[in-house]
């Protein structure tokens, strides 16, 4: 039997490290994965699937990624059960990654501060037109 799941999406909020055990990483996280095709009115859909992570795996998804970073996972399927306060039976679905590829750099704000800082003066010349051959090394 073959149970392999390959998806791609983003992160709906930032994960939050936890511990089973006292001593084993998790993160349980939901992946925003858009479908191919577009429903009645026109729109496209959007699919939130329930995922874990554990151990290294888990640190380094709390180290690295934020709310809306483009995530690739491999992993397979599975399904549980628990009984609920009130008495009836609940059905649960993950997908246990196996593998997260962090498909997007992480965003720093120093570009985007620098990049600010640089629009904002006027009238800059960049090129200088005087010639310096003479400082060329060849």
């Amino acid at each position: 039997m073959i149970n392999k799941v390959i998806l791609v999406g983003r992160i709906t909020k930032d994960p939050e490290l936890r511990y089973v055990n006292l001593d084993i990483p998790t993160v349980k996280f939901s992946l925003a994965v858009g479908r191919n095709f577009t429903n009645k009115e026109g729109n496209k859909e959007t699919d939130f699937i329930s995922c874990v992570v554990w151990r290294k795996q888990a640190e380094n998804l709390t180290k690295y990624i934020t709310k809306g970073a483009l995530l690739g996972i491999e992993g397979n399927i599975r399904t549980s059960s628990y009984d609920a306060p009130d008495g009836t039976r609940r059905y649960v679905t993950e997908v246990y990654c196996d593998s997260i590829q962090f498909l997007e750099p992480k965003k720093s704000n120093n570009f985007s501060d620098n990049l600010e800082i640089n629009n904002n003066k006027k009238n800059i010349d960049i090129y200088n037109n005087e010639d310096d051959d003479d400082n060329l090394p060849f």
